[in-house]
């Protein structure tokens, strides 16, 4: 079974920077894709960055997109999300989750939660201004 460990989060003062990792096992496939969502209290879940293994593509939501990097180290099975410039809006438990296809199989990732059948724990992050 697939599992996610994020691990990463902590408290920053707004400007600063954090780097989270997910750390990912029990893939079946090659062919998968992996995001990260976050979700503030009171509000709802946002998928804010994914990344595909078959070709490395990515997406970044608008909201983020500057400050916030995707990356993959496939030798590790390792996602990392790179937060420059915290906000105090950035503030919320980050979540990493995947989804793992057949081999073979083109996968494209999708911000979206129900595309994806694998959740990890989550991350804290807080920023103060």
């Amino acid at each position: 079974e697939v599992q996610l460990q994020a691990s990463g989060g902590g408290l920053v003062q707004a400007g600063g920077s954090l780097r989270l990792s997910c750390a990912a096992s029990g893939f079946t496939s090659d062919d998968y894709a992996i995001a990260w969502f976050r979700q503030a209290p009171g509000k709802e879940s946002q998928g804010v960055s994914c990344i595909s293994s078959n070709d490395g593509s990515t997406y970044t939501a608008d909201s983020v997109k500057g400050r916030f990097t995707i990356s993959r180290n496939a030798a590790k099975n390792t996602v990392y999300l790179e937060i420059n410039s915290l906000k105090p809006e950035d503030t919320a438990v980050y979540y990493c989750a995947a989804e793992q296809r057949a081999p073979g199989t083109t996968v494209r990732c999708h911000p979206v939660g129900s595309f994806y059948d694998y959740w990890g724990r989550g991350t804290q992050v807080t920023v103060s201004s």
